[in-house]
């Protein structure tokens, strides 16, 4: 029995080494055939092919075999392989039939082929995965319509299986996107489960929806299914999903609200759409999401968020579209105040503080008020160094604001000390290196700006380089350092939020100084300038100077990328920002906007694709399958 059960032992472990050897030699082969497959190389990927489908019976291997052939003009040979296989298949399978009918078409011998697609079809056993198998390979050979109807057989054939997925997605490559929509219904109508999936599936289709022909479709056939069929809640929800996927904001909150007063359970959607809606600047629309929430009563769980938000939303809607309106500016202290009472001062509302006290400050200019609402903050109990240290920022920046930098210049010091370690402590360098250059400190700061080149965080170390490289490229270029001190001055009244006097400083520059190298420094101090007061169109023209007179300057990239910016979210002119970040690509490779640039471009060339792109199908193709390009 020792000796069996060692020999045992033995072949058990002589196999498994046997199985091994045997998976590593597989994978080599398969490894280089498909190389070989890819680059077009079939001479020599057949061989290797019908060893590795010997090896593994895989299907596709076979048919990369079957194609190599085919490639190979060796059609004969083909047809053979087809025929041996369909000889060891009993009942006969229905994939060899249309590897035989593809063959035969490739040879223009349409009519026979037309025949053999037929039997495949009528040799398909009555079971689901042998619909599949059929239809999967109509479609790997492009024969999208015979797909659609294996599925439509498949359909009629099999009790209970209506093949709505697959039938969407054979209508997608037919392009049918009206019965393409109908099915992805047709599956929400069996089963709500399936909505990711649809989402998933329809978003690939809308990349490829030029002309937003399926948009405007796809809106009336969920509307009239809405209408139909009131009892599915999951058209509501599809519907939600495709005006956020249109930024529609109000139309989708209209809609998540009537939805919550049937279900009483849609409390957290509303809250994800005021979220969405904030992230994409739509003030007014994440206020009512808000609002809404909290209209629900203070025994509402998303009450006190609701609450929060609401504030902060309104806070971003003054800063950027009212801040000349001093009358909203004091009602908005008023809710900050009622707010922060009811929420209390505590690490959850830090936030809240800092925006109440810059509102104070820097637009109300109540800086004694500001400063009393921080120190009230920093009152609050156990804060970690980087919240005390955040808290003591704003604060600085208020002093910087009301003219006092030694103080400011003390609390940055402090704070810096308390936040070696984390991303806070060199931010705030930044700050008091700033304020340095502020003060025509020009040499200290660019020392200090220098080190911070080196930070870990992207944004401190670019926003260093540049404050840097535009000190060293102007400090010395004159007798005097008086041009640079009257754009640090500038610079300093834009902080403050003191924009006509910042420009009078500008243009007293350039008239003093009209051949200095800060003309497009000058510039672009406008065109930011001209931004926050929401001039865009007179924005872009200072920028498009700066780009065609002075593309070799430093400031060169940041006006382009600037300029693609307000053209896709302010012009409203998404065309002419696509080119633009495409321009970025090209003529500026080495910039720190190089990934955002490309990443905006691809998503625009989906909607505005380039004036001589492939060919379509192989846009559509590529896009279907989901190849990056």
């Amino acid at each position: 029995m020792k000796y069996l059960l060692i020999l045992l032992f033995i072949f058990l472990g002589l196999n498994e080494s046997f199985g091994q050897q045997k998976q590593s030699e597989v994978q080599t082969k398969s490894s280089l055939a498909i190389r070989y497959y890819n680059a077009k190389d079939f001479e020599k990927a057949m061989p290797l092919l019908k060893e590795v489908h010997q090896l593994t019976k895989s299907s596709t291997y076979f048919r990369y075999y079957i194609n190599s052939l085919v490639e190979l003009k060796r059609f004969t040979e083909a047809e053979k392989e087809i025929q041996n296989a369909i000889k060891k298949q009993k009942p006969v399978r229905p994939e060899y039939l249309v590897h035989w009918g593809w063959i035969l078409k490739m040879q223009n011998h349409n009519d026979e082929a037309d025949r053999k697609y037929q039997e495949a079809i009528d040799n398909i056993q009555p079971n689901r995965g042998s619909y599949l198998t059929t239809a999967n390979t109509f479609l790997s050979w492009g024969e999208y319509d015979l797909a659609k109807q294996t599925y439509l057989k498949g359909r009629e054939e099999l009790e209970g299986e209506s093949f709505s997925y697959e039938l969407a997605r054979s209508y997608l490559y037919l392009r049918d996107y009206e019965n393409m929509t109908e099915e992805y219904l047709n599956l929400l109508a069996q089963d709500e489960n399936h909505l990711q999936r649809v989402q998933s599936s329809l978003s690939s289709a809308m990349r490829l929806d030029i002309d937003n022909g399926l948009r405007n479709r796809f809106r009336g056939q969920v509307l009239t299914r809405i209408q139909q069929n009131p009892e599915v809640i999951g058209y509501n929800r599809l519907l939600i999903w495709f005006f956020l996927q249109e930024k529609k904001f109000p139309g989708a909150l209209r809609q998540s609200i009537a939805l919550d007063k049937r279900t009483a359970a849609e409390d957290g959607q509303i809250a994800q759409l005021g979220n969405m809606a904030l992230n994409n600047k739509e003030y007014a629309e994440a206020k009512k999401a808000y609002a809404y929430l909290m209209g629900k009563g203070e025994e509402s769980p998303y009450y006190p968020q609701a609450y929060a938000l609401n504030l902060h939303a309104s806070y971003l809607e003054y800063v950027n579209e009212f801040q000349d309106e001093t009358e909203k500016g004091s009602a908005l202290a008023q809710q900050f105040g009622d707010g922060l009472e009811y929420l209390h001062y505590g690490p959850a509302t830090l936030n809240l503080i800092q925006e109440y006290a810059h509102l104070l400050a820097f637009y109300l200019n109540d800086t004694q008020k500001a400063l009393d609402v921080l120190e009230q903050g920093l009152e609050i109990p156990q804060l970690k160094p980087e919240q005390i240290g955040a808290l003591k920022t704003e604060k600085a920046d208020i002093y910087v604001y009301a003219d006092d930098p030694w103080e400011a210049m003390l609390i940055y010091s402090q704070v810096i000390d308390a936040n070696k370690k984390n991303t806070l402590g060199d931010e705030v360098k930044l700050k008091k290196a700033r304020l340095g250059y502020y003060m025509g400190n020009f040499s200290w700061a660019k020392a200090q700006l220098d080190v911070l080149k080196a930070s870990t965080s992207k944004l401190t170390a670019n926003d260093a380089m540049e404050l840097s490289m535009m000190i060293g490229n102007n400090l010395n270029l004159d007798t005097t350092a008086v041009p640079l001190q009257m754009f640090a001055s500038a610079d300093l009244l834009f902080f403050q939020n003191r924009e006509e006097e910042a420009m009078l400083v500008l243009d007293s520059i350039a008239d003093s100084y009209p051949y200095h190298t800060l003309v497009d420094d000058i510039l672009f101090r406008k065109a930011k300038i001209e931004v926050e007061n929401q001039n865009y169109a007179l924005a872009a023209e200072y920028l498009e100077t700066i780009i065609t007179d002075f593309s070799y300057e430093l400031l060169g990239d940041d006006a382009l990328f600037m300029q693609a910016e307000i053209y896709n979210y302010n012009l409203g002119e998404k065309e002419k920002a696509k080119d633009l970040y495409k321009q970025m690509l090209t003529s500026y490779p080495g910039s720190v906007f190089i990934e955002e640039s490309r990443a905006k471009y691809r998503e625009l060339r989906e909607i505005y694709p380039d004036k001589e792109p492939e060919s379509k199908e192989g846009l559509f193709m590529r896009a279907i399958e989901g190849t990056e390009f």
